[in-house]
């Protein structure tokens, strides 16, 4: 935020100084926005253009950008609005230079004069406010994995779409299934059913024991001793 703030007023003063500097002289005491845009691409000449004609429309188109940037928080168009100032300015230069031989700074104001520096400082300003603004944050969006289920599917979750345990959408309970069928009803499927070759290792055929009719056990029972010191001798 305060990088946006420093950079915003940078930018806004050196858009500031370039819209000025046409208004100021710039070589012998000539002022910048009697310089055509002509005069740039072709050589300088002594014409007087109008104010849309001069060096003038394109520091203002700068100026524009350099706005409509620092409102935006866009840093390339507020380098962009930099990059025109100096470049004109620098054209200039090139093109007065190739008219007067030579580029000289002088204090009785023959030479280069404040017009000149205030367009450089204020691309320089423009680019500087540029490098100092942090731009716009970018919000990074949660997007949602998958989307809630519709009611045609409601218990079914993309990217499987198994359904759940409630596909069954009708108002009754659901049917439950008995796990025990009991035994088959008719013959038994397969090879055929006569006596086995081998024995039989199921159960006998004998009926099964009571316990109350069959006969209780006896075991011998042995007989005292004549004395309790042994058994008796013969």
């Amino acid at each position: 935020m305060i990088r946006n703030v420093l950079g915003s007023i940078v930018a806004l003063l050196g858009a500031a100084a370039a819209v000025l500097s046409p208004f100021r002289n710039w070589y012998d005491g000539r002022l910048g926005r009697y310089y055509e845009i002509d005069d740039l691409f072709t050589g300088i000449t002594g014409a007087h253009p109008g104010v849309l004609g001069s060096i003038l429309l394109p520091f203002l188109f700068a100026a524009v950008l350099a706005v409509v940037g620092v409102v935006l928080r866009f840093r390339p168009m507020v380098a962009l609005a930099g990059v025109l100032v100096l470049g004109f300015t620098v054209l200039w230069m090139v093109r007065q230079g190739q008219a007067e031989g030579s580029l000289t700074i002088a204090a009785d104001g023959s030479g280069l004069q404040q017009g000149v520096a205030g367009a450089a400082g204020g691309g320089v300003l423009l680019l500087l406010g540029a490098a100092l603004m942090s731009g716009r944050i970018r919000r990074h969006r949660v997007a949602q994995p998958y989307a809630a289920p519709g009611s045609a599917d409601p218990d079914t979750w993309p990217p499987t779409r198994e359904p759940g345990p409630s596909v069954q959408t009708s108002p009754w309970p659901e049917p439950e299934v008995d796990p025990y069928v009991g035994p088959p009803s008719g013959p038994p499927s397969g090879p055929s059913s006569g006596p086995p070759s081998g024995p039989s290792s199921g159960p006998s055929s004998r009926p099964p024991r009571d316990p109350d009719s069959e006969p209780t056990a006896t075991y011998p029972v042995q007989d005292p001793p004549d004395h309790p010191g042994g058994p008796g001798r013969g």
